[in-house]
């Protein structure tokens, strides 16, 4: 018999850590995917050891050509079925595009999009025919509105909002739901990551806790929402959105992020 699990990708740092741990708690079994193999390993044994559930690990770069198809191919080796799949891998760059490094911006393009569309693609057919499922996608509040300074992570996330809405619909009632997360800054050291400075766009609304926003994403994801976004100010943020012109927002976004 196989063994039911949460597959989460970027699972050793941020929101993947943390979605880690309350799966855990909450007495699921685990498939982590990242690329450090040594933060894998350690957190492995810490959730094996506390709350008694069985966790796999697998070192794998998800940007790289097949990758979905490798993870499939573990799962398949070890006896396994993913029940929920976290779509959590992705990063973002800071600056203009004109001067930005191509190959980082392709390589954010095949994470943050590719890698998620194929590793849904990969793993929905099983879900679809059990007729239960659950995927979660991390989006951004950067999904309903452009990025200057930022402008190829902003469209990465705008084709995770449109596809997770998309998905909801064509998956109505065949037992399998589909979240897109779309949390505001967080203190995940994404900023770091993406060489960001301390600016207007980080200091505007308070910086959350990724436990905090994972918790919330459970709780979504368990509730069948097709759109979570934590927070007030970021609620209010895509309020604004919807009812302000769009020069005006991108004009917005631009003087925030300098």
């Amino acid at each position: 018999m196989r063994t039911g699990v949460v597959l989460i990708t970027g699972a050793s740092s941020g929101f993947g850590l943390e979605f880690s741990k309350i799966f855990a708690e909450t007495g699921h079994h685990l498939l982590l995917v990242a690329r450090n193999e040594e933060k894998l390993e350690k957190l492995q044994h810490a959730l094996e050891r506390k709350y008694g559930i069985d966790v796999y690990i697998l070192t794998q770069d998800l940007s790289v050509p097949h990758a979905a198809k490798k993870v499939a191919r573990y799962v398949k080796s070890q006896n396994l079925r993913v029940e929920i799949l976290i779509n959590n891998a992705g990063f973002g760059d800071y600056g203009a595009f004109v001067s930005s490094d191509l190959t980082k911006q392709t390589q954010m393009i095949d994470l943050n999009i590719r890698s998620l569309m194929e590793m849904t693609h990969t793993f929905l057919p099983g879900m679809v025919k059990r007729g239960r499922g659950r995927i979660l996608n991390v989006a951004s509040i950067a999904s309903f509105e452009a990025g200057p300074k930022m402008s190829v992570y902003y469209a990465t996330k705008a084709f995770v909002l449109s596809f997770t809405e998309s998905l909801s619909e064509e998956l109505r009632g065949s037992g399998v739901t589909v979240t897109a997360l779309c949390p505001g800054p967080t203190d995940t050291g994404f900023s770091k990551a993406a060489e960001m400075p301390n600016g207007r766009f980080a200091n505007l609304f308070r910086l959350t806790k990724p436990q905090d926003v994972a918790y919330y994403g459970y709780r979504a994801l368990m509730s069948d929402w097709v759109i979570a976004i934590p927070g007030r100010m970021n609620r209010l943020a895509v309020i604004a959105v919807k009812f302000l012109p769009r020069k005006i927002i991108r004009r917005a976004v631009a003087i925030l992020q300098k």
